[in-house]
């Protein structure tokens, strides 16, 4: 252990401390900073990398542009550095391939060079006391190799990303072959993909609805039912006014408004991120299920208004009870495939060890956590305050200004740390 304090510790590096280490690096920043990542190397969802599959967003609102378009690690430079400008010019669209665009946040990440140790899962993140106050923090990670570290700081944020959500009735199943998490798609099932299998999909959302799609076209020709709660599948609202809910300025809007208020937007506005998915992909599954009428076929299914009540592991799949239009019945899948979305639980985190000296959970407007009094450190999150900034705050919208406002929230905590010691 080394006695060093640093002024910052990133923990998790996504694409949101990523923009941050951007933030801090193109403003000359004098932190002393490190961000800590459980990956061995950078990935953003590596098990989503459907080809073809392209972005929701505009690579516009990549890590920096909306603050600084002219920053070299913009998509544009990006593209450029790669040799692709031309090319992506000539494809007349704003919206890049998932796989060229964690290529881009992987291009990013290098040039940053060492300011991300990889291979360090965060385990605990602990209060260092003296004479009745917390003066820093102490931050445990351990490495695949089951080593542990620790590292002190006055400052950390917290951007794990979200967790992959296990709701009833498969949480108990979690880890056994048979089941995963939309998140393992291209790890824990596509390789294993074998002529006459029968695979369920669980969700209403993009990522259910990519993966239908997906293992439609698969070679081996599977047999598949997407199962919905819901009577059909809804398409996403990306239409210009409805879009600038995602902009800076509404999360100021949104920030000032009273808790009633805030909590009837997010819900008018749910249909532009919850069990909704892209108009193309879904045209695209209507027409391999009208073709699929014309020709007499039955391997692909959509299973309508139908939720799972219980789920059994057994020595050569998994068996659902389904309960739907027609009453309960039992179907024996391969696979079962969860698009069932992620959780963001600060009390669940590695915060956890903090909770007596925290006040709330909820950020305020430049998403630092209020603390008890006598807790001199500083945490910032990102990714946990849709409810207080709005629908964007989970998202790559806000990434550029988001990450400008906490580097300049830290810089200011460290001037005035600097004053207070004089």
């Amino acid at each position: 252990m080394s006695d060093r304090i640093h002024d910052l510790v990133g923990i998790g590096f996504g694409p949101s401390n990523l923009a941050l280490a951007i933030a801090l690096h193109e403003r000359g920043s004098g932190l002393d900073r490190v961000f800590l990542e459980s990956r061995p190397g950078f990935a953003w969802h590596p098990g989503m990398m459907i080809h073809g599959a392209d972005m929701q967003v505009s690579f516009l609102k990549d890590l920096v542009s909306l603050h600084n378009p002219a920053s070299r690690f913009s998509f544009l430079c990006y593209l450029h550095d790669k040799g692709r400008l031309e090319r992506f010019i000539n494809r007349k669209t704003f919206f890049p391939s998932r796989v060229e665009f964690n290529d881009y946040l992987s291009w990013a990440a290098a040039k940053l060079g060492d300011v991300c140790a990889y291979d360090q899962r965060v385990t605990a993140v602990e209060p260092a006391e003296r004479r009745g106050e917390v003066t820093h923090l102490r931050i445990h990670a351990e490495n695949s190799a089951g080593e542990r570290s620790l590292r002190l700081a006055r400052q950390i944020v917290l951007a794990p990303g979200g967790q992959p959500n296990w709701p009833e009735p498969f949480g108990a199943l979690r880890g056994l072959p048979g089941i995963s998490h939309s998140n393992d798609f291209t790890g824990a099932v596509l390789p294993h993909v074998a002529p006459g299998q029968h695979v369920a999909v669980l969700g209403g959302g993009q990522s259910a609805a990519e993966i239908f799609a997906e293992l439609a076209g698969h070679p081996a020709a599977p047999a598949v039912d997407l199962i919905l709660r819901g009577h059909a599948l809804k398409p996403s609202d990306d239409s210009p006014f409805v879009n600038e809910i995602f902009g800076a300025d509404h999360t100021q809007l949104m920030f000032g408004m009273d808790p009633q208020r805030r909590k009837a937007l997010l819900d008018d506005f749910a249909s532009t991120n919850y069990a909704v998915a892209d108009l193309d992909l879904l045209q695209k599954i209507y027409d391999l299920l009208y073709e699929q009428e014309v020709e007499a076929g039955s391997r692909l299914r959509l299973l309508r208004d139908t939720r799972p009540i219980a789920a059994k592991a057994l020595p050569g799949g998994i068996a659902l009870t389904l309960e739907g239009p027609a009453g309960r019945h039992q179907m024996t899948y391969d696979h079962v495939i969860l698009g069932t979305g992620y959780r963001r639980d600060l009390a669940a985190s590695v915060l956890a060890g903090l909770s007596p000296w925290m006040q709330a959970e909820q950020p305020d407007r430049f998403y630092r956590l209020p603390m008890r009094q006598g807790f001199r450190p500083a945490i910032y999150v990102q990714g946990y305050s849709e409810p207080t900034h709005g629908l964007s705050d989970t998202l790559l919208s806000i990434l550029a200004v988001r990450a400008q406002e906490i580097a300049a929230a830290a810089e200011t905590f460290r001037a005035r740390r600097l004053i207070a010691a004089e």
